[in-house]
């Protein structure tokens, strides 16, 4: 029995765009302070799925989700819901980085503001300073906190979107392909910090690099064309699956 605790659920979750099924009866559990990794081909619903947990897939028209998604045992998918509240509270990093045409600190400042987190100065920087510091970037910014976010360098730029996503107090932070547009070097800065930060946040993340999944997280989930075909601990997954096309896509004959 794992001693963690389930973070979110998802129960019988099926997504469509119009009449399209993108997503088939999807049944997982996301465990509070683990790294859990989505894997599987490119198309296999994979971010759409991640979309679901924060509800950002409202944005798409004619997208409709049924089942539920459930955040400490309540469903996010109810009308009651108030979505902006869930999206601080399940924050997301993005494919590419993308920070705001705007200084480094007013960039980590905007969501607190939006919410209204912080309204005294002194205690804005402080939370400014906290994400930086949380997303390992402070000691690199703390002397250049006013000049544009667009000159860090991409993986900054990346450390800085997830200080963003910090600085909003969230639970989960959803993490999709958030090393695809980096080098192995920034990559595995990103891959040291998903450690530190699992102490503190659950974490979830889709990647198409094996190698990344094996190494980063603690529970790996398996998707082929809209369904979960296995789910588990990432040493099972990936030395004994118990699916033969789980095998056949991390020992790379496909996919």
């Amino acid at each position: 029995m794992d001693v963690h605790k389930v973070k979110m659920q998802a129960r019988k979750v099926d997504l469509y765009y119009g009449d399209h099924q993108v997503l088939k009866a999807i049944d997982l559990d996301i465990l509070q302070n683990c790294i859990t990794a989505l894997i599987g081909p490119s198309g296999c619903g994979k971010s759409t799925f991640l979309r679901t947990l924060n509800r950002m897939n409202d944005l798409i028209p004619a997208c409709r989700c049924q089942g539920q998604v459930l955040l400490d045992g309540e469903d996010v998918c109810s009308p009651r819901i108030d979505v902006a509240e869930l999206r601080r509270r399940v924050g997301m990093v993005f494919q590419r980085p993308n920070p705001f045409p705007q200084s480094i600190f007013d960039n980590i400042a905007f969501g607190p503001r939006v919410l209204g987190l912080e309204t005294r100065r002194k205690e804005m920087e402080d939370l400014v300073e906290s994400s930086l510091r949380g997303a390992g970037l402070w000691e690199e910014v703390k002397d250049k906190l006013h000049h544009s976010a667009t000159e860090l360098v991409l993986d900054q730029q990346q450390r800085l979107c997830i200080a963003r996503a910090l600085a909003t107090r969230p639970e989960v932070i959803l993490m999709d392909e958030p090393c695809s547009a980096l080098d192995p070097i920034a990559t595995a800065r990103i891959e040291d910090l998903m450690q530190e930060l699992k102490v503190n946040y659950t974490i979830v993340i889709v990647t198409h690099n094996m190698q990344q999944a094996a190494r980063a997280s603690d529970y790996a989930g398996m998707m082929l064309l809209g369904e979960i075909v296995e789910f588990g601990p990432t040493t099972q997954m990936f030395s004994n699956p118990h699916d033969k096309r789980t095998e056949d896509y991390v020992t790379g004959r496909y996919g």
